[in-house]
C-alpha cells in the first residue's frame, strides 16, 4: 500500500486590529453655531458654491464655518489702509465676521462693505461718508461669482492669549509671562534681571 503525503500550504495575511472607534476628522462641514440667520447663510452660499465654478463662493463658506478665534474682528482703519491701492479702487469689501470702528483715523473714504456684523459707530462713519453696507444676502444678488470684491480678515494673532504663547524666559523669547503683577517682588529674580545672573 502506497501512502499519497499531501503537503498543504497555509497562507495566512496577518491583519492589524485597529480600533476606529475614535478616529475623527477635524475640518467643519458646517458651523457649531446654532445661529438660525448663519445657517441660512450657509445654505444660501453651500448652493452658490455647489453650483458655480466662482472659487470665491467655497472660501465663504468654508469662512462662515470657521470659530470665532478664526474669524477675528477687522477695524475700519485696515480696511481702510488696504483699499488704498488704485487697482483696488471701487471694489467691494468682503469681511466674513464683524467690523469696528477705529478711533485713531478721521478721514473714512467712501467703501461699499459687506459683512456678517458692523459695530454702531463703524455703521454710522460709513454711511456718514457716503459708503454702502451690504449684508451677504444682498452680495449674493450682486456679485453671485464674487466679482470686483476683495476678502479680507483681522490679525487672528491679535488676542491677548497669544501674547502667552511659547517660554517665557528663555533669551530671545519675547513670551509674556502669565504674572499677577509686574514689580519688583513678582517673578523678578533670576533670568529677569541683569542683576539676578542674566536678563532674558
Amino acid at each position: 500500500s502506497t501512502t499519497l503525503l499531501y503537503t498543504i500550504k497555509f497562507e495566512v495575511t496577518m491583519g492589524i486590529d485597529i480600533n476606529h472607534k475614535h478616529d475623527r476628522k477635524v475640518h467643519r462641514k458646517e458651523p457649531a453655531s446654532q445661529n438660525v440667520y448663519l445657517r441660512l447663510l450657509v445654505k444660501l452660499y453651500r448652493f452658490l458654491s455647489r453650483r458655480t465654478d466662482a472659487k470665491f463662493n467655497k472660501v465663504i463658506l468654508k469662512r462662515l464655518f470657521m470659530s470665532r478665534q478664526n474669524r477675528p474682528a477687522i477695524s475700519l482703519a485696515r480696511i481702510v489702509r488696504q483699499m488704498k491701492t488704485t487697482k483696488r479702487e471701487g471694489k467691494t469689501v468682503v469681511v466674513v465676521g464683524s467690523v469696528t470702528d477705529d478711533k485713531r483715523i478721521f478721514e473714512v473714504p467712501k467703501l461699499k462693505i459687506c459683512a456678517l456684523r458692523f459695530t454702531e459707530t463703524a455703521r454710522a462713519r460709513i454711511v456718514k461718508n457716503g459708503g454702502t453696507v451690504l449684508t451677504f444676502e444682498q452680495l449674493a444678488v450682486e456679485a453671485p461669482l464674487g466679482q470686483n470684491t476683495v476678502i479680507m480678515q483681522g490679525r487672528r494673532t491679535a488676542r491677548e492669549a497669544n501674547r502667552h504663547f511659547g517660554a517665557p524666559g528663555v533669551p530671545k523669547s519675547h513670551a509674556k509671562p502669565r504674572v499677577r503683577e509686574k514689580s519688583r517682588n513678582h517673578e523678578q529674580a533670576r533670568g529677569c534681571r541683569k542683576s539676578r545672573a542674566y536678563k532674558a
